[in-house]
């Protein structure tokens, strides 16, 4: 005779069906039904089906090794040395070049040029020595070729295969045996070995893991190009980024020549450096120095723009803010940013009111950088102050001059690194005076350096004042 009642087997059995029966392949959520996207970790297709009960864990023993472990002195550091790809900028960015078996994975938006980049890539490292291989699942081979003549990157020594299929795409690199694999892009690629649709999570971690086994063991350096969403992250799962060594990020405007890649990650260099393309008609180009991009011209001096010197990752780049303030005919007066940090450009306009005593809160306030450039670093804030302060005077700045400085709430000047490699590369460019925090030495001659405590002082500098070049400079401090 049963000793458990119908109603509590009822409510057994009613518990067992809500137990969660799909659990997250990404964070470990577990939910009651399945859903396209988890709630917690917001992963597309990554709920999997995994029963009411836990899948009970095998036993894992010792297993056989691939090879036995070494003191670290003895082990040899030559395949690990980076080799030149033959791009300046590309391997500035890489830290000197590529490492065979590294994994590098690039992004940018639709247009802005990964597969042109990519693709002067290759051509350059064949004609080092050594085969390159481009794998294309979005091209054909044919429309690969056409844009191979427009910006002659033809070698012989560079091959090309048009694939969908993982187990073609290592096909063809056994029979090619390149130095360097291009697969454009790795969203597009799959196998139907593995479940889940082409360019899914399961796909593309999948991809990956296969494409990274292959680079480690045959020393070939890949080059991976990911898509990006419409947030500008790169899409598929996150651990597609921890899996690779290096993430690039390439980026620029639509109306602008300019092409920046990044380094957000590097296990074999620098993490923040920025190398500089321009792109054209006939391909893509790199540039040593980018400054004169981002500056208008010169003989020509109107209220609103100021020069700033500012450090993406080792390189010192010149470039101009802009501001204009105009009278509001609405309740809100509107403020538009271009190139500059929303929160930050607010932070500033709200200092220049409070402690430079200039009325902007019922004045529009338009920002912007000049060439497309984004400044993000707080070294711009001085620049940003005189050119909102000198749009709403109508006062110009004085010509040759470059402000280089943060500015604390209380209208502090406060100091940044590398003022001197700034300054330096402001005079290069023809400018004779910088406005610096106090204390912030040694400086470069034939320059007029002028260091400035707190904000007040700074707007002094809107006053053209008369001044004879010395050698060596003179160092005012206000």
């Amino acid at each position: 005779m049963s000793v458990v009642g119908p109603s509590v087997l009822a409510m057994v059995n009613k518990l067992a069906k809500e137990l969660p029966r799909f659990r997250c392949d990404e964070c470990g959520h577990a939910a009651s039904k399945w859903l396209g996207r988890c709630p917690e970790c917001q992963a597309w297709g990554s709920l999997l089906e995994r029963g009411s009960h836990p899948p009970r864990l095998p036993q894992i023993t010792a297993g056989a090794v691939s090879a036995p472990a070494r003191p670290i002195g003895d082990v040899d550091v030559a395949v690990a040395r980076s080799r030149p790809t033959g791009e300046a900028e590309f391997d500035r960015v890489l830290g000197g070049g590529l490492v065979p078996g590294a994994v590098v994975l690039l992004a940018g938006e639709p247009g802005v040029g990964k597969s042109t980049l990519l693709l002067s890539v290759a051509q350059r490292y064949a004609a080092s020595g050594r085969p390159a291989l481009i794998v294309t699942g979005e091209e054909s081979a044919a429309q690969v070729r056409l844009r191979a003549d427009r910006t002659d990157a033809v070698h012989p020594g560079l091959y090309l295969a048009a694939e969908n299929d993982l187990g073609a795409v290592l096909s063809h690199v056994d029979e090619v045996t390149p130095g360097l694999l291009v697969v454009d892009s790795v969203q597009t690629i799959g196998s139907p070995l593995i479940d889940g649709a082409v360019g899914g999570v399961t796909q593309v971690r999948a991809v990956t893991s296969a494409l990274i086994a292959v680079a480690k063991a045959h020393d070939i350096a890949v080059l991976l190009v990911g898509h990006v969403t419409k947030d500008g992250a790169i899409a598929g799962p996150r651990t597609l980024e921890h899996l690779v060594d290096i993430v690039l990020h390439f980026e620029g405007e639509r109306h602008s020549s300019l092409r920046l890649l990044r380094a957000v990650k590097n296990r074999y260099g620098p993490a923040d450096e920025v190398g500089c393309f321009e792109l054209h008609d006939f391909g893509i180009r790199g540039l040593e120095d980018p400054s004169g991009l981002f500056l208008s011209r010169r003989d020509i001096t109107v209220p609103g723009t100021c020069v700033t010197v500012t450090i993406e990752g080792r390189r010192p780049l010149v470039t101009e803010v802009q501001a204009l303030v105009a009278r509001s005919s609405m309740a809100s007066p509107r403020r538009a940013v271009s190139g500059l940090d929303a929160a930050r450009v607010a932070m500033v306009l709200a200092i220049v009111e409070r402690r430079g005593a200039i009325r902007l809160g019922d004045q529009d306030v338009f920002t912007a950088t000049v060439g497309g450039v984004r400044l993000t670093e707080p070294s711009a804030d001085l620049a940003l102050a005189l050119a909102v302060a000198s749009a709403a005077t109508d006062i110009a700045v004085p010509p040759g001059l470059v402000a280089i400085g943060e500015v604390g709430l209380a209208g502090e000047i406060r100091p940044v690194p590398g003022v001197g490699r700034r300054v330096a590369a402001a005079r290069r460019l023809g400018f004779d005076r910088a406005l610096v925090p106090v204390g912030s030495g040694p400086y470069p001659d034939a320059i007029e350096i002028t260091e400035v405590g707190n904000l007040t002082a700074a707007l002094h500098a809107l006053q053209p004042v008369p001044r004879a070049p010395l050698r060596p400079a003179p160092i005012h401090s206000v």
